[in-house]
């Protein structure tokens, strides 16, 4: 069925070379970031242990244009911050800049939910044993929600590879601008095909690894 389409093997995995970069610095960037991002969110909360308005209001605005924002425009908004860090606003690293600010905002959002859920007796029994704020962070209160931290991780990968794919638009190669390029726009189905399956592919594996994960280390 992908005879036609094989002929494109090299470029094939060079797009998929392409998608694993910009995928992969714009999660390392959600961990980075996005994760104290994340957990500054929840401590900033009304009732919460440092209760912050001001901060709360200014953080979740932030966080709430850059997730409401579409993303393609987002993309063209954002050529001359793009040119400013990486000197360039065509290619794939210049794609990560774009994809690594809306994975920050994401998974922020996908972390104050999971710490939400941690009982906040968990807390008060950290604080009355004396924890430091770091060990209460990294000791108690990532350890109870880290199933639902990879959860959201994982469900933010996969929106990632999603929105990897209109990366094209800006020079940044992947595997869904090999199917615009090469499938649809040569008017090639197969191509077109074989490079959707490859993203299914890509996507199921993510998927499956990260809800493994989860649940070995969910201790419910």
């Amino acid at each position: 069925m992908f005879e036609q389409a094989f002929q494109y093997q090299e470029l094939m995995w060079q797009s998929i070379g392409e998608t694993f970069v910009m995928v992969g610095i714009s999660v390392g960037a959600a961990l980075l970031l996005g994760l104290p991002l994340g957990t500054l969110l929840f401590f900033a909360r009304k009732g919460q242990l440092y209760e912050n308005r001001t901060l709360s209001v200014v953080l979740n605005s932030l966080v709430n244009i850059i997730r409401s924002f579409p993303f393609l425009l987002l993309v063209v908004a954002l050529i001359p911050v793009t040119r400013l860090i990486v000197g360039t606003a065509i290619g794939t690293m210049a794609s990560t800049v774009p994809l690594s600010i809306v994975a920050i905002a994401y998974y922020s959002r996908l972390v104050e939910q999971s710490l939400l859920e941690v009982p906040t007796g968990t807390l008060e029994a950290a604080m009355s044993m004396g924890a430091s704020k770091l060990s209460l962070v990294c000791k108690f209160l990532y350890v109870e929600a880290r199933s639902g931290l990879i959860l959201g991780l994982t469900t933010s990968t996969v929106s990632f590879i999603s929105f990897s794919t209109v990366m094209g638009i800006v020079g940044g190669g992947g595997v869904g601008d090999f199917a615009i390029r090469y499938g649809y726009q040569r008017f090639e189905t197969e191509v077109m095909a074989y490079a959707i399956v490859v993203m299914i592919i890509l996507v199921q594996l993510v998927q499956f690894t990260g809800s493994t994960a989860a649940r070995l280390l969910d201790k419910r």
